[in-house]
């Protein structure tokens, strides 16, 4: 693809005022094409369309909204094949993952919030005994959802398809119009996404989408004054960022941070349910990915055997071209951010941290890969197993007992998603209950797609997923009357 990509304004393919910069493939390095840089005054004009456009929107019934959200589901499927090709291009993901769980969550994503649900819920009757005219009175009530308004949608480059999806068709269900900003290093299939809404009937206005390699974009796009909530994936510190500016405008904020999961493995676990679950850092997304289990608590007892079960798994999966069949790890997203891994796997031997698998370059002339990477003998106290590094890089601690292991797990910045493998079912849910963290895993690293998901401490503000997502892009209002 070398087409010159146009923003998408209030129902318009507009010329970028910063003209366009290019998208790398990151397994070739080729150019896959040419994305637009929106200027400031551009971001800001898509936010008023958006808030032009809301009014009509927001009292649109439900069940029409929800069939622009069908019809988008529908289109994208026709569209499947070319739009999980352009995703891999763009992310540098397998095609197992390019198609299964980008495109094919996007699609998902879209079908569920086209299900209508209720806004409204009836209040249990009250007797008000100081009422305002000083006589008991029994007072209604219903509890209904309202659109919040304006929502800039920030999204992060590790899926193009799935996390706008499940930004923007909960938020258009909720009467919400949207203003897209997509990572820079993979926009291209943000804007089919957007052709698709203009071609099932959205609007002019309810979605706009505006992309850029500086950072001034995303700026203009949080600190817009017709902009009401912000809906952000990405990391802590850019997350710190726009929570200020929100704060000094009182926006919603709905933000999924980074992640530094634990893996609590005990004795009595089911270690090849483990290595598979724990392997997932190092096959899904070449390690970036927020919920990985990338920091592996073990017990002393199975230690070894472990370490050496994940060793043996990090060298016989496929690196490689993502392309091709057999492919396990593909690149990382960025020449940048390839070099960023590489030198945690430097700080982690500086450290004292053994190399126990990967630590060096695969041999490519081209592409940006990085071998899975296992560090063991490691300490609470290390960087490696303190900060997020977001690439196929597992690193293991060990512990005595359930108390030290959940000191350990509750040890962090962050709060995700955490994991425990035990053969002890009642033990494995007494530790989750323990765990600071907003989701956790019992054998398994499976997700329910209905359970709600966000974080505890610098891993994110909020909830979405399922029913969770119309809360979360929606205001509460109450009504009350006399009974």
């Amino acid at each position: 693809m070398t087409d010159r990509q146009r923003l998408f304004i209030g129902g318009a393919w507009v010329e970028p005022d910063g003209g366009h910069y290019e998208v790398i493939d990151p397994a070739t390095e080729g150019v896959v094409g040419w994305a637009p840089e929106a200027s400031r005054d551009q971001v800001h004009a898509a936010a008023a369309a958006a808030r032009a456009a809301f009014e009509a929107w927001s009292r649109t019934p439900a069940e029409e909204r929800a069939a622009v959200l069908d019809r988008t589901a529908e289109i994208v499927q026709r569209h499947f094949v070319p739009y999980a090709d352009l995703a891999q291009a763009e992310s540098g993901a397998t095609t197992g993952t390019a198609r299964g769980m980008q495109v094919g969550v996007g699609v998902a994503r879209f079908k569920r919030y086209a299900r209508v649900e209720p806004v409204e819920q009836a209040l249990p009757p009250q007797i008000n005994e100081a009422g305002p005219f000083g006589r008991a009175a029994v007072m209604g009530a219903v509890a209904v959802r309202r659109a919040v308004g304006v929502v800039t949608c920030i999204t992060s480059y590790n899926n193009p398809w799935a996390n706008p999806a499940g930004k923007i068709a909960p938020a258009l269900a909720m009467g919400n119009t949207v203003v897209v900003k997509p990572a820079p290093q993979d926009p291209l299939s943000v804007y089919r996404l957007a052709e698709a809404l203009e071609a099932a009937g959205a609007p002019p206005g309810v979605v706009n989408v505006v992309s850029g390699s500086r950072a001034e974009v995303g700026e203009a796009a949080v600190d817009s004054p017709d902009v009401d909530m912000v809906s952000f994936t990405g990391s802590t510190a850019v997350g710190q960022r726009i929570a200020e500016v929100c704060g000094r405008g009182m926006k919603r904020q709905l933000m999924e941070l980074g992640g530094k999961g634990a893996a609590v493995v005990f004795d009595d676990a089911d270690l090849a349910s483990a290595v598979s679950g724990i392997g997932t850092t190092f096959s899904f997304y070449s390690g970036q990915i927020c919920t990985a289990p990338t920091r592996v608590l073990v017990q002393r007892g199975v230690h070894d055997r472990l370490v050496a079960q994940l060793a043996a798994y990090a060298g016989h999966v496929k690196v490689g071209d993502p392309r091709e069949q057999g492919t396990v790890v593909g690149p990382v997203i960025s020449a940048a951010h390839r070099d960023r891994v590489e030198s945690y796997v430097e700080l982690g031997r500086k450290e004292g941290a053994c190399v126990v698998a990967g630590g060096e370059r695969p041999p490519y002339d081209r592409g940006f890969y990085v071998a899975p990477t296992l560090l063991a003998d490691c300490t609470p106290d290390m960087r490696v197993v303190r900060e997020e590094i977001f690439g196929p890089v597992v690193v293991v601690v060990p512990f005595d007992d359930e108390e030290e292991a959940i000191t350990l797990a509750n040890d962090s910045d962050y709060g995700l998603i955490d994991y425990v493998w035990s053969g002890d079912v009642a033990r494995a849910f007494r530790v989750a209950h323990r765990l600071r963290a907003g989701g956790v895993g019992v054998n398994t690293v499976g997700r329910n797609m209905e359970a709600p998901f966000g974080g505890f401490k610098k891993s994110g503000v909020g909830r979405d997923v399922g029913s969770y997502a119309l809360h979360a892009y929606s205001e509460v209002q109450a009504i009350v009357w006399p009974g």
